[in-house]
């Protein structure tokens, strides 16, 4: 007999409980078995990578193995190809439940109909549906997993058969007695794709039929705990409480995160002992700088007009336009996983808000020619004063061309100086970005590792914060003083700096922005100020 297999920390498809450690995942979607039992059509939506697959996949073989529902769980993914085409639509999703069903191991009695009855494109669906539920001794649920990849009529028509075929049950017609529809979108986005308005004040919608949208949520610290403890147990490999502190701060659960995290440290890092805080960090840069494939999949999306109305106040620091179709706009946003689900509105965890950065101030980072390991004093510190001048010299050449090429023209001043220190500080040190819509301002604070004159291993810390002074606006320094006070307070520092980037038409000569003043803080904190 073959030993166990050893698991691992999932980052691609489906989790298998053979293979990955894995939480349950049935009780991460409690509802959805009383709405089944009450033959309910509802959605269930998560951002990618969140692990609805896995859930839906063993909720489906547990309701059949009870032996009154027959449960399948297939996916529309193919049906993207499609596009408009209906008839091709139907065609795949049919194929598609067919082979699902056929590698179930599901008695014959249960199977769907070979061939599916032949009826005209634009009822064959439902047409389809109906002549299995009628032959099959058990309730039929179907879970329409990427439900995402209907496109334009096809959408509108596979949606309004399932509402026909719904509201014809009562009637003694048979149809599936509950549907799960599965992908990244709430219900109100459906309802548009379908012809309904997002509010539900259209009547003749094909999606009215929906009583509930679920949304799978993200870890709670103690799942994390739980998750690593299985590697734990398996292993013997434990992971400091201050390691799985730190990847519920960096991840605030994303599911693909956390496992990311964990197999960077296990497999690709191949640390052996126990796991710290530190090497999470390390994990962490290792994880963005390689842009792996869920990171790239979310940076291609931050280009989108839907996605850029939103993210541009956040990163910003301003406030958003808000007008009818923003609340739709920021519905989506919040879907794909990038914002948080409650305001204030800002980025979901400090991952992707370092990724967001990151990606949006690459182009301006290509134009960073200084050497990194200059910064570097002798005494292992970072120099942070040269920096800032070497700041202004960059500011003063590049800057104008730079904002004008910047695709988020709000956020530009902010998206370049964040470019400009990730080109020369993460090389040795880290840096912690904190920015969110109407706060008016970004918080950054540089981290650089060294060791003392005793051999004692260090951190210096830097912290600073970005105003923008804009048109027919007052100078921001009186609240820029205020609030980096408050930041240098939580970071219990001494002093720090503040940059004012001066936006007005009658802003100084590019090639005379760049002086430095000092200033007091409200408590009395001698700070620096540059204003460019």
């Amino acid at each position: 007999m073959r030993p166990p297999r050893a698991k691992s920390f999932n980052t691609a498809g489906p989790c298998d409980p053979q293979r990955h450690y894995m939480l349950p995942p049935t009780p991460r979607i409690p509802q959805a078995r009383a709405l089944i039992e009450m033959d309910r059509y509802f959605v269930l939506h998560a951002p990618r990578q969140t692990g609805k697959t896995t859930a839906l996949d063993t909720l489906a073989s547990e309701l059949t193995a009870e032996g009154e529902i027959a449960a399948l769980m297939f996916s529309c993914e193919e049906a993207k190809a499609a596009g408009d085409d209906v008839a091709w639509a139907e065609s795949i999703l049919l194929d598609s439940i067919r082979e699902v069903a056929a590698r179930s191991g599901w008695p014959d009695e249960l199977l769907p109909p070979d061939p599916w009855p032949q009826s005209s494109p634009g009822s064959r669906f439902r047409m389809a549906l109906r002549e299995w539920c009628r032959r099959c001794p058990r309730r039929v649920v179907l879970f329409f997993d990427e439900i995402d990849g209907l496109q334009g009529d096809s959408m509108i028509s596979i949606l309004s058969q399932l509402r026909t075929g719904h509201n014809a049950r009562p009637g003694g017609h048979p149809f599936p007695a509950s549907v799960v529809l599965c992908g990244l979108r709430d219900v109100r986005d459906y309802k548009v794709a379908s012809g309904g308005a997002p509010d539900g004040s259209n009547p003749i919608s094909p999606f009215n039929i929906i009583t509930e949208s679920l949304r799978l949520g993200d870890f709670t610290a103690d799942q994390i705990a739980e998750l690593y403890g299985q590697h734990t147990q398996a292993t013997g490999q434990e992971f400091a409480k201050d390691a799985v502190d730190r990847v519920f701060e960096l991840t605030q659960g994303q599911p693909w995160l956390v496992n990311a995290l964990a197999h960077e440290i296990v497999f690709k890092m191949g640390v052996t002992g126990a796991i710290t805080a530190g090497q999470v960090e390390d994990a962490k840069e290792r994880l963005i700088r390689a842009r792996a494939m869920h990171l790239d999949a979310l940076a291609a999306r931050l280009h989108e007009p839907r996605v850029k109305r939103v993210m541009e106040p956040v990163v910003a620091g301003s406030l958003p336009d808000i007008d009818p179709a923003f609340s739709d706009d920021l519905s989506y946003v919040r879907d794909l996983g990038l914002i948080k689900q409650k305001p204030p509105l800002e980025v979901a965890n400090p991952i992707y808000r370092e990724v967001i950065l990151r990606v949006l101030g690459d182009p301006s980072e290509q134009y960073v020619q200084a050497d990194p390991r200059s910064f570097v004093l002798p005494d292992g510190r970072f120099d942070m004063e040269r920096l800032l001048e070497e700041f202004v010299v960059f500011w003063r050449e590049h800057g104008e061309v730079l904002i004008q090429q910047e695709g988020y023209h709000e956020a530009a001043c902010q998206i370049i100086l964040m470019a400009f220190l990730h080109r020369l500080v993460n090389g040795g040190g880290y840096l912690d970005r904190e920015y969110a819509a109407g706060t008016k301002r970004l918080d950054v604070l540089v981290r650089w590792p060294h060791t003392g004159p005793e051999g004692e291993r260090l951190m210096q810390r830097e912290a600073m914060e970005l105003k923008v002074w804009r048109t027919n606006r007052n100078d921001p320094l009186p609240d820029g003083l205020v609030q980096l006070d408050r930041y240098l307070d939580r970071l219990t520092l001494p002093t720090g700096v503040l940059v004012i980037f001066d936006r007005r038409p009658e802003a100084p000569p590019w090639k005379e922005r760049g002086g430095f003043d000092q200033a007091t803080t409200p408590s009395g904190r001698q700070v620096t100020v540059l204003r460019v």
